[in-house]
């Protein structure tokens, strides 16, 4: 296969509750070091309707150009619709690299992708890098249960594809007034020809902030001891008014649901204060958290690896630091214990 007719760097624009998502202006900010390095265009593709006008977006945070597919049939998203776009799209201009957000519709579309073309997929990546002479994805992520870091190679099919979850990359600054290159492009596809519909979107509500919409998040790990000693989390958690997390030990052991879940295999969160306490500091986890603003471990072991993670690191037992810094909070903040909320 010659890989000289592939040029470019490519982002899938996901839309969601008619904005661009967070995660594809994060993937942007990734992009557009890829595409610098390769010299090449940074460039996105939008499918959706009534969309074409989220492309401004998309300059102001790196795009060079971006091909649009502005449609009815596109109202809601389908992996069959998107896929065929996104595979004409594709094989029209060929990009050398394209990059989804590790999301529902992100991680569906992207695999449904590799498999027609076909390709590799990188799924989960934390880290994404690029050699400069050969093109070659460099697109890490943690593997065998987090224990060691694996870099992903695609060296024999094009184009390289990888999805990110958000949070892991940063957007680039809004460059307001930015513009590029819009191309509209359309697909013969009809209704009929579609094998699925959507009769009904259901949205289910809940009381509790999102852990990864958190400013701060209390998270505890096996060193809780069990059921019991974790509630001191959820009364930590409650004295801040934070969001409780969890490490993928504590999780698997039927202490808290999955949705509470920090790291690789859980959900990455960005909050501006983050506490470990119990947890050890495996890469699994570190890499769902790393990003936080200040992150303070507390663990009784002076190796864990957590300490080497942290900006703030208190070696000592969970059982009696928790319950003092609890006291003080509760009378620095002028209130009580109560339920968390994760908003502050």
């Amino acid at each position: 296969m010659s890989f000289d007719d592939y040029r470019g760097v490519w982002v899938f624009i996901e839309v969601k509750d008619g904005a661009v998502a967070p995660v594809s202006l994060e993937l942007l900010g990734a992009g557009r070091t890829l595409a610098d390095k390769r010299k090449t265009e940074l460039a996105g593709v939008l499918i959706g309707h009534r969309v074409t006008g989220l492309a401004a977006a998309a300059f102001e945070y790196g795009a060079d150009t971006v091909y649009v597919y502005d449609d009815p049939i596109f109202t809601h998203y389908r992996t069959e619709t998107f896929m065929k776009a996104l595979l004409a799209c594709t094989q029209k201009y060929k990009p050398e690299i394209i990059l989804y957000g590790a999301t529902s519709t992100g991680k569906d579309l992207a695999s449904a992708v590799a498999t027609d073309l076909p390709t590799g997929l990188t799924a989960d990546t934390t880290l994404l890098d690029v050699e400069e002479d050969t093109g070659l994805l460099l697109a890490s992520r943690p593997a065998f249960g987090g224990n060691i870091m694996a870099t992903i190679l695609c060296k024999k099919y094009r184009p390289q594809m990888a999805t990110v979850r958000p949070k892991v990359m940063k957007a680039l600054p809004r460059e307001e007034g930015r513009t590029g290159k819009l191309i509209e492009e359309s697909i013969p596809l009809q209704e009929e020809d579609v094998r699925t519909k959507v009769l009904e979107i259901v949205r289910r509500t809940t009381q509790q902030v999102r852990i990864d919409e958190a400013d701060i998040v209390v998270s505890g790990g096996k060193g809780m001891g069990g059921p019991e000693g974790f509630q001191l989390i959820h009364r930590l958690a409650g004295v801040l008014g934070a969001a409780v997390g969890a490490s993928r030990d504590v999780v698997e052991a039927g202490w808290i649901e999955h949705h509470h879940q920090v790291g690789q295999t859980g959900v990455t969160v960005t909050p501006k204060i983050y506490f470990a306490i119990g947890i050890s500091g495996a890469i699994q986890h570190i890499v769902g958290m790393q990003n936080s603003g200040l992150i303070i471990a507390i663990n009784k072991d002076p190796e864990a690896a957590i300490f080497q993670s942290c900006h703030y690191g208190i070696v000592g037992d969970a059982f009696e630091i928790i319950p003092l810094l609890i006291e003080q909070f509760t009378k620095a903040l002028g209130g009580k214990e109560d339920g968390y909320v994760g908003k502050v």
